[in-house]
């Protein structure tokens, strides 16, 4: 699942599904702390997991550890899990 975080979007929450310049679907996700330290990486898998009813080791940031698009590995859940939980993402453009 592709993400774009919002740090110190003044709550943790999720905003739903956009489509990038490329004409993919992403995850708008906006967390309150700064991304320093790690601190905003750390609280979006804290918030996708929660959503999903997983551990927060059950996600983990696969790409994009600096960027504020990143690619996240979800263990144990499924398309149809994820979809209840953020919504069906819109189809690719192009």
């Amino acid at each position: 699942m592709t993400v774009r975080v919002t740090p110190k979007g003044g709550r943790d929450a999720v905003d739903g599904w956009m489509l990038d310049e490329a004409g993919r679907p992403v995850l708008k996700v906006r967390v309150s702390v700064a991304a320093s330290e790690g601190a905003a990486n750390a609280a979006v898998v804290v918030l996708i997991a929660k959503a999903l009813g997983l551990p927060k080791s059950a996600v983990r940031i696969s790409a994009g550890e600096t960027s504020r698009v990143k690619r996240l590995a979800i263990d144990g859940a499924t398309e149809a899990e994820a979809s209840l939980a953020f919504g069906t993402p819109p189809a690719p453009s192009g």
